[in-house]
């Protein structure tokens, strides 16, 4: 892992700190939200105990007829609806309209209540509207059939009435009250049929008065006008349910008793039907003190604990509360809950606590309060905290990360110059930041010295051999003259013996004498040979067909591309230079090889290229091949001291050139740059 990684890892552990505020303000914010929920249901078992006097303006559960079939909903309209058969101008939403299935797809209506009147919609999907005519407008035996909606009123135990509403053409109706006494129109009543795509809607304005205590609806799905085909209830005309609306004595009471700003109170019914709403959940705050960024909203719901979405908080657009923690306390269990929005992090909070009559429930009083008093996303402090906490981990983060980006650079930078010294000829012992007083510095000043050190070796192996080759040739001298000097005299057989083996021995070590010293003659040529241009090509084919006498178990190979190959130089110099590489590729193959010498044009260079099968080059000998004294044979003899490729490449450097090895697949290959003239 890299230094800039490790450092950035450990910027991480700057998280910590923002890690520790979240979590002191999850703890704080679970307890303070705990405190809001008690204090909160001592509040609303205060009011269920004040609701308890007015028991009589619940809905008597005494009563058998309350429990007759299902229920409808009257809903508070802030205003009046215009009649045209169109929910738009309607102020409840479109949630509030409750289905039924029928044979062509759903049934949705509504009941809304403003001031003295009721209103009814009704949708009904129906891809067959079948018009009464004068002889179905008013049902009965013998009648022909028309689709129509009734409204079921009826005040148990008296019997009930029907509103009947069928539409001879899309437009207003005259609605007809069918009772025990018969069928009559009903003037006070205002109706409107409107035809849509795949059905029709109606909508209907009537007085408050003239309906009962508990209503019904049916829909006539008429198949043709001689079938009643299919008919759709919601409710079933022997048995309508109890009709549930808000009461006003309830909401007066409930007024009475809330006082406090942000809190709303909601007082259902034993069934859970909503009979009074007061109050509402918007902040108390200032204005703009709830405006936040997405990035706060997000770190906020990061942060706490996430709950119950706020949507769930608001009131059914039913009618009915059916909520697990309200249904709770219909059965006579005071129950919590708290909610969370979406979009602004705010929390409510939410009891009920059932109202008794006795030793039973007859509703339950709701009470939900939104959390700005404690800690929530429009606390500014909050605010600030994430602000700062972030800020403050991103100029951590950054210093530590560019604090990384320039400690690695110097260690990369001192670790280039370190392989780029070590691979040059002559080693450099000025490194980067070798002035600097760190702990870098000093590495790079550790290095330095190493550097002069493995420089004054270096030089000392470079020159060994012509030092060697010079102090050694007079005792070498003095030696041989003194075993040719002992063969004149009168030795035993065993003293020849001793003495012609000694003699070998010296004629061994001036050979090694002299190849040690070919290094130093090469560089002195170098410096006093007079250059001059000649043709690489030529000097390179007779000198390859002189190869092919002096070795003839190999098999050699010359191929020529370049048309105009005149370099610089010294001829005899290249010879010897390439009778180095002929000497290194067939010590290194087997008898009946080939061994392959191009010349090829290269850019302003020319290259030549000798090639011979055989054992790779290894990895680790690639950087030191060209050295002095270096030899990869394993058997070493006085022949091969290792000085053979080093020649060749002060040969390669004399003529401003280079040169360089690599492996193939056949075996390696030695390539030889010459400029071209």
């Amino acid at each position: 892992m890299t230094l800039k990684r490790q450092l950035l890892l450990v910027s991480l552990l700057a998280l910590m700190l923002p890690w520790a505020g979240c979590e002191f303000i999850r703890e704080t914010e679970s307890a303070l939200r705990a405190s809001q929920q008690q204090m909160l249901a001592s509040t609303a078992s205060a009011f269920a105990d004040s609701m308890e006097q007015y028991a009589e303006e619940f809905p008597d559960i005494g009563s058998n007829d309350y429990l007759i079939g299902d229920q409808l909903y009257g809903h508070q309209l802030e205003t009046a609806p215009l009649i045209d058969g169109y929910f738009d101008d309607w102020t409840i939403e479109k949630p509030a309209l409750r289905d039924l299935p029928g044979p062509d797809g759903p049934i949705r209506f509504a009941i809304g209540l403003h001031q003295q009147f009721a209103y009814l919609y009704v949708s009904i999907s129906d891809h067959n509207v079948i018009y009464a005519n004068a002889n179905s407008l008013i049902p009965g035996d013998g009648a022909q059939h028309a689709d129509r909606v009734r409204l079921i009123s009826a005040n148990p135990p008296y019997l009930e009435e029907a509103l009947s509403f069928a539409a001879e053409a899309p437009g207003s109706v005259v609605t007809y009250m069918q009772n025990a006494f018969g069928f009559a129109p009903e003037p006070t009543i205002r109706a409107y049929w409107q035809d849509v795509p795949g059905g029709y809607q109606l909508e209907a304005r009537m007085p408050l008065n003239q309906l009962g205590t508990h209503l019904g609806l049916i829909v006539n799905n008429t198949a043709t006008i001689d079938h009643p085909g299919v008919r759709s209830a919601s409710f079933s005309a022997r048995s309508p349910g109890a009709f549930v609306s808000t009461s006003q004595a309830l909401t007066r009471i409930a007024e009475n008793l809330l006082v406090q700003p942000g809190m709303r109170m909601i007082v259902t019914d034993f069934s859970g039907w909503r009979i009074a709403t007061v109050g509402n959940l918007r902040s108390s705050s200032q204005p703009g003190s709830t405006a936040t960024s997405n990035w706060l909203r997000f770190a906020y719901g990061a942060v706490v604990e996430p709950g119950k979405t706020a949507a769930f908080a608001e009131p059914d657009p039913g009618g009915r509360e059916q909520q697990p923690y309200i249904a709770s306390a219909l059965d006579g269990r005071r129950d919590d809950e708290w909610f969370r929005s979406d979009n602004s992090g705010k929390a409510v909070v939410a009891v009920a606590e059932p109202v008794m009559s006795g030793n039973r429930p007859i509703g339950a009083i709701v009470l939900q309060q939104g959390t700005d008093a404690i800690l929530s996303l429009t606390n500014q402090g909050l605010a600030r905290l994430m602000n700062v906490t972030l800020i403050a981990m991103l100029v951590v983060a950054a210093s530590l990360l560019g604090y990384a980006t320039w400690l690695s650079r110097r260690i990369r930078r001192l670790s280039i110059a370190a392989e780029a010294a070590l691979e040059s000829d002559q080693l450099r012992s000025t490194l980067p930041s070798s002035n600097a007083a760190d702990e870098i510095g000093d590495l790079s000043r550790s290095f330095s010295n190493v550097l002069i050190q493995l420089g004054d070796y270096n030089e000392y192996l470079r020159t060994l051999a012509s030092k060697l080759s010079h102090e050694l040739r007079t005792p070498l001298a003095i030696v041989t003259s003194s075993l040719e000097n002992l063969e004149h005299e009168k030795l035993n057989e065993a003293s020849a013996g001793y003495t012609a083996r000694a003699k070998d021995g010296a004629e061994r070590l001036r050979r090694i004498l002299t190849a040690m010293s070919e290094a130093s003659r090469v560089e002195e040529l170098m410096k006093n040979a007079e250059p001059e241009r000649f043709d690489l090509r030529v000097v390179v084919e007779s000198t390859v067909n002189a190869y092919c006498d002096a070795y003839t178990v190999r098999r050699f190979e010359f191929v020529s591309t370049a048309t105009e190959s005149s370099v610089d130089g010294s001829p005899e110099l290249i010879n010897q230079m390439l009778d180095k590489l002929i000497e290194n590729a067939v010590s290194f193959s087997a008898d009946g090889d080939q061994i392959d010498i191009a010349l090829t044009v290269e850019g302003d260079d020319l290259r030549l290229d000798v090639s011979n099968p055989g054992p790779p080059l290894p990895e680790r000998m690639r950087s030191q091949l060209f050295d002095s004294l270096i030899s990869m044979r394993e058997k070493k003899d006085d022949k091969h001291l290792g000085l053979g490729l080093y020649i060749a490449k002060l040969i390669a450097d004399g003529h401003n050139g280079h040169i360089d090895a690599e492996n193939t697949d056949e075996g390696v290959k030695f390539s030889v740059w010459l400029p071209r003239l």
